[in-house]
């Protein structure tokens, strides 16, 4: 009986210090140099943070105890960390695996939902890094945003955020990271898949209204998909809203656009508004996450298989 693949995971990468910001920024934006003020207020914002955020921590994170798992399953094999944009690089990652033996691996995105923009990037380095050099061969799951442990889970995080804020119950608004609105002419299914998740999310815990917001658009010339969270926030506090429950269901793990964007910006909007805003416990590590990550890796492969 041949062993499992290993499996491969992947997430968008932070500078490990405020003096690599410079260089992060520029890998993200293709090499090409971001200007003095883009990097100073990027500086700042990891700076309000505590210079660094936990995502690479997190990620190891869930790689450890997921392999724990999968010992603990019966069916052990090695988990490998990559990240788009820093260290440790997909590429650079691949290699390893390729001198620790691997031959053939499941490669998982740690974001739900597929866009050409943000999971189609994962498989564009993937690619290119099996043209380059000898690597495994990665089967990529694309999406898992409603597969019912995922759902399962967040409907938990929903509920457990909910049971401490009290009554009266807070108006719910989900979010995600906003892309360029040219996605739209693509078809790309990033906006539908995030709106069923959030659906999905909402009956499960028993929510009957709900809103949808955007959040962490880029600085580019270019109209991005709103409306802004913080739109959305004035929207309520004119509706006399004055306490709500955000739900980030695009993002799995601490970091930046959650951190910042949520835990800063837009709480202090809120406070500016009069109204209290929490939000949700991001899966990271917990253990119903680990869960459900090994049921769908497992169901995937067996899917592949059958294709097979």
């Amino acid at each position: 009986m041949s062993s499992p693949p290993a499996v491969l995971l992947m997430a968008y990468g932070t500078p490990d210090s405020v003096d690599a910001v410079p260089a992060y920024f520029t890998h993200i934006r293709g090499g090409r140099t971001p200007s003095a003020a883009a990097v100073a207020e990027l500086r700042e914002r990891y700076g309000r943070v505590g210079g660094v955020t936990p995502l690479l921590a997190r990620t190891r994170e869930v790689r450890d105890r997921l392999a724990d798992a999968f010992t603990d399953a019966g069916a052990p094999r090695p988990v490998y960390v990559g990240m788009k944009h820093w260290h440790p690089f997909i590429a650079d990652t691949l290699q390893d695996m390729q001198r620790d033996g691997v031959r053939e691996a499941t490669g998982l995105v740690l974001a739900p939902h597929y866009s050409r923009m943000s999971i189609g990037g994962y498989a564009r380095q993937l690619e290119e890094a099996a043209a380059a050099a000898p690597s495994p061969r990665v089967r990529l799951i694309e999406r898992w945003g409603a597969e019912p442990e995922f759902i399962a889970l967040m409907a938990a995080l929903v509920r457990e955020a909910l049971d401490g804020f009290g009554s009266p119950t807070p108006a719910v608004v989900f979010s995600a990271h906003s892309l360029p609105v040219r996605i739209r002419e693509w078809d790309d299914p990033y906006e539908r898949e995030l709106l069923e998740s959030s659906r999905q999310t909402a009956e499960a815990a028993g929510i009957s209204s709900w809103r949808f917001a955007w959040q962490s658009a880029g600085s580019t010339a270019e109209p991005w998909i709103g409306p802004d969270i913080l739109a959305v926030l004035d929207t309520l506090a004119a509706e006399g809203v004055r306490r709500v429950l955000q739900v980030p269901i695009g993002f799995v793990a601490d970091h930046l656009e959650v951190l910042y964007d949520i835990d800063i910006e837009a709480e202090g909007r809120a406070a500016e508004l009069g109204m209290v805003l929490r939000r949700t416990r991001l899966p990271n590590a917990d253990p119903r996450f680990i869960q459900a990550l090994a049921s769908i890796i497992v169901r995937a492969e067996a899917g592949s298989a059958t294709a097979a």
